[in-house]
């Protein structure tokens, strides 16, 4: 197996997405796509669930548990349908240090404790974010503005969603709808603000999150309108194309006739 695929980056060096053909390692590895990605999005709450129960909790250590294992027995697996699984381990070193970091977040003592492992789990969830754009960038670069809009509101949503399950100000869903948007969009009315901790580190993830679909959005209908006034340039220069071919055929057969037609006299 050759590794001349190109890399594609996601904050390090190491990650391989290999070509998918019938059969390869890269099939492989897409199929193991669909058992990482739920396993890595339901690292997100655990993160929460553990931050705000005092003594640890038997279920977050769970789902960052089942994410490590996800992500370790899916990079090994590809790895050895290359013919070389320690050379593919060593190019994706991105998932394995996402790997460590999951697998100490279950092991590690409660966050409200320690310090150290609040931080280890930050590296951990900003490694997860990593993960989670990187596998999802052909869809998105792939995507119709109708595509992009709807992940902008699903993204938005769950915001919300998660807003108004740790901000104590957000006392309805419309509020944690309201702080998510005014967060991501970065416009802070300061009418709701987060006031914990939980809050705070998730509002950071937030206007991430936001920063990246906002700017899809808007690069999207950007482009949706540089594209019409292409198409409408290039319009005008083929009606002016035929425009110019048709006259020139007419001065041929002007020229036809010309050298056909003796002169009066003749």
């Amino acid at each position: 197996m050759s590794f001349d695929a190109p890399f594609i980056h996601a904050g390090l060096r190491g990650l391989t997405r290999l070509p998918r053909r019938e059969g390869s390692a890269g099939a492989v590895q897409w199929r193991w796509e669909w058992a990482v990605l739920p396993t890595l999005v339901g690292t997100i709450p655990a993160f929460y669930i553990e931050l705000l129960a005092p003594g640890g909790n038997v279920l977050a250590s769970l789902l960052y548990g089942l994410a490590a294992g996800a992500v370790a027995a899916g990079l090994w697996h590809t790895g050895m349908h290359t013919g070389n699984a320690p050379r593919h381990v060593r190019h994706n070193t991105f998932d394995t240090l996402l790997a460590l970091f999951l697998l100490l977040s279950a092991a590690l003592p409660a966050s409200t404790g320690s310090g150290l492992a609040l931080t280890l789990r930050g590296f951990a969830a900003a490694f997860t974010l990593l993960r989670l754009m990187w596998s999802l960038q052909p869809a998105v670069r792939r995507g119709s503005l109708a595509w992009l809009l709807l992940l902008a509101l699903a993204v938005l949503g769950s915001c919300g969603v998660g807003f108004w399950w740790l901000e104590p100000r957000a006392h309805t869903l419309g509020d944690g709808l309201w702080l998510a948007f005014t967060t991501a969009a970065t416009v802070g009315y300061g009418d709701i603000v987060p006031t914990t901790p939980a809050s705070k580190i998730f509002a950071v993830f937030v206007v991430l999150l936001g920063f990246a679909v906002l700017s899809l959005v808007t690069a999207a209908i950007a482009a949706m309108w540089v594209e019409t006034q292409e198409r409408r340039m290039e319009r005008d220069i083929l009606h002016d194309l035929h425009r110019q071919m048709q006259g020139l055929r007419d001065d041929i057969a002007a020229l036809r006739r010309d050298r056909n037609d003796p002169p009066d006299g003749d």
